[in-house]
């Protein structure tokens, strides 16, 4: 089975991929270092532009049939058995996103994404067996016991469970709100 975790920056992906492929017994394979390993995508500036199409294309080549948890913020691009968006509070990927050093455009956009849904959109765009899980106060251990209930459980769609337009206000400091 292939399982794909994806979400915005900041949300817990790797921690939690981690986590998942070791109980489960699956390969752990991270989006990034695969890109950089088999040469999709370029380097612009300090960060790696990767080709989706052709990601996703190297990835299901390479996996296709085997039991594999694969992380990374593009990886809901790569066809996939299950599709794990994780999703956080914006406030505390904010504070996430500065304790890593990201510039104030980069945590901007990237909190900006995780309050209006773009890499859940994304997701149900590419895949219809989308699970929405939200780690907000949670252990990486709960989330992971999470995930493995929902597919165990025969889930394929739960989207819809985080809404964070409460939370505006508290993230408008974060935001690039200029003309």
């Amino acid at each position: 089975m292939i399982i794909v975790v994806t979400g915005t920056p900041g949300v817990g992906k790797t921690t939690v991929s981690r986590l998942l492929s070791k109980k489960l017994g699956y390969e752990y394979v991270g989006v990034k270092e695969f890109a950089r390993e088999n040469g999709i995508g370029e380097m612009v500036g300090e960060e790696l532009e990767i080709d989706v199409d052709e990601l996703a294309e190297a990835m299901l080549r390479e996996f296709h049939g085997q039991d594999v948890v694969i992380d990374g913020h593009l990886s809901h691009f790569v066809p996939a058995d299950v599709v794990i968006v994780l999703r956080a509070n914006p406030k505390l990927v904010a504070e996430r996103l500065m304790e890593r050093g990201y510039s104030k455009e980069k945590l901007a956009e990237n909190v900006e994404a995780e309050l209006v849904d773009v890499i859940l959109v994304e997701a149900l765009e590419e895949n219809g067996n989308v699970l929405e899980v939200d780690t907000t106060g949670k252990t990486p251990d709960e989330v992971v016991d999470e995930i493995i209930e929902l597919i165990e459980g025969g889930i394929k769609r739960r989207v819809g469970i985080v809404d964070w337009s409460g939370v505006y206000d508290e993230v408008l400091p974060y935001l690039r709100l200029e003309g």
